[in-house]
């Protein structure tokens, strides 16, 4: 299977690997990971890599939404030599209230050599 982030790759050679363990080198490919856990349902891996000074102590991801498409818009920062940067993307999902879709410009920070999630602002305008 493709996976589902976007890259064209196969899941295995993808996403998956972090999912598995390997530490994501960018602050985007932490974020293209992140999605791909909402789309094959990891809410573990979500909360491993959310930053502990916002992480939730649980997280119940919703059956009925199914995320399907991710585009980067554009990233700040966030390389291999940097200790912070934002990913702004849209995810595209299916519920049964139909398509819809979450515009949202993520921080990420990295910390002993491990990028996380910090927050998100959600763009309500579109």
């Amino acid at each position: 299977m493709r996976c589902p982030c976007g890259t064209g790759l196969p899941y295995g050679e993808c996403c998956e690997l972090l999912h598995l363990g390997t530490p994501a080198p960018t602050a985007e490919r932490l974020m293209r990971s992140r999605f791909s856990a909402f789309a094959v349902n990891l809410p573990d891996y979500l909360l491993e890599t959310w930053h502990p000074s916002t992480r939730p102590t649980e997280l119940d991801l919703d059956s009925d939404v199914r995320w399907y498409r991710l585009d980067i818009e554009s990233r700040e920062r966030g390389g291999m030599l940097d200790n912070g940067g934002l990913v702004t993307f849209t995810a595209w999902f299916r519920s049964t209230d139909g398509p819809g879709s979450l515009h949202e410009t993520s921080r990420f920070a990295r910390e002993g050599g491990a990028w996380r999630y910090v927050d998100g602002i959600v763009d309500t305008r579109r």
